[in-house]
């Protein structure tokens, strides 16, 4: 099906649906947009807009979805981009590079889509090219783009260490027999227990039955662990302190999971 070009009145409430998506007003994008589709459904530049919407309310599966029929859009590098986006968040890593690299083929001064293709090759083991493209994407634009913190394996868990012990008294005492482990990603077969999938940037996670799910005719058994995350924690992290800061939110977020409180628990407990 062929589209009209957008006009510059319509490409102007484009302009102003992406920045109200800067600013992270979702619903009034989502107004705007659904305005703007009301009267030209189906355009491919609206497709774009809409996948990129949908992927920051968390909807990856209905971004690609969107993107059906996006190919012909004014920008490929974008639609790339965010195909690369929706597949990534949908575990679908070999996919999601493969778009990477063609938005940069179109375009290879796009610094999103290094950020994508640099944490997609994180995931699939390669680190090399992973920091090559980070370094890529901070050159760029090293505002929305600073490299992760560098730190060594044997620093990272030092700061675990110091981190849990400034965990107030309740949330260590639910540590004693809970083993926090460090890993370097969680791993894919992980992130697909859940429906949706985990995103793949996820900071920690505990897994095991929380204790409101458990009886005394339980056999006894590992009680569950908390994982730390450590690629995600320094890509998120800039400075030591900051580091030390999340390790110790993610910790006390997930130990509020362990005792099986929802996200309004969390948040009266203080462990959000």
């Amino acid at each position: 099906m062929d589209f009209e070009t957008l006009s510059e009145s319509e490409w102007d409430r484009v302009q102003q649906v992406w920045d109200l998506l800067d600013a992270e007003d979702l619903d009034e994008a989502r107004e705007a947009l659904d305005r703007l589709l009301a009267k030209r459904p189906g355009h491919p530049d609206l497709r774009i807009v809409d996948a990129a919407l949908l992927l920051e309310e968390g909807e990856p599966a209905a971004a690609l979805e969107a993107l059906k029929g996006a190919e012909r859009s004014a920008d490929p590098a974008v639609f790339f981009h965010l195909r690369g986006l929706a597949e990534h968040d949908l575990l679908r890593f070999e996919d999601s590079l493969r778009d990477g690299e063609r938005a940069l083929a179109v375009r290879p001064d796009m610094p999103e889509a290094h950020d994508l293709v640099s944490r997609v090759l994180e995931h699939l083991g390669h680190w090399k090219q992973a920091d090559e493209h980070a370094e890529n994407a901070h050159a760029l634009d090293p505002e929305r783009y600073p490299l992760p913190l560098e730190m060594s394996d044997e620093e990272f868990d030092r700061c675990v260490e110091k981190s849990i012990r400034e965990l107030p008294a309740r949330v260590r005492k639910e540590l004693d027999e809970i083993p926090v482990i460090v890993e370097a990603l969680p791993e894919r077969t992980l992130l697909a227990d859940d429906e949706p999938p985990l995103a793949p940037d996820l900071l920690g996670l505990f897994v095991g039955r929380h204790l409101m799910e458990r009886s005394h005719a339980d056999l006894p058994g590992a009680p569950g662990s908390i994982h730390l995350f450590r690629r995600n924690l320094l890509r998120m992290c800039h400075t030591v302190e900051e580091l030390q800061r999340e390790i110790r939110i993610t910790v006390q977020h997930e130990v509020g999971h362990l005792l099986g409180l929802d996200e309004d628990d969390l948040e009266r407990w203080g462990l959000a």
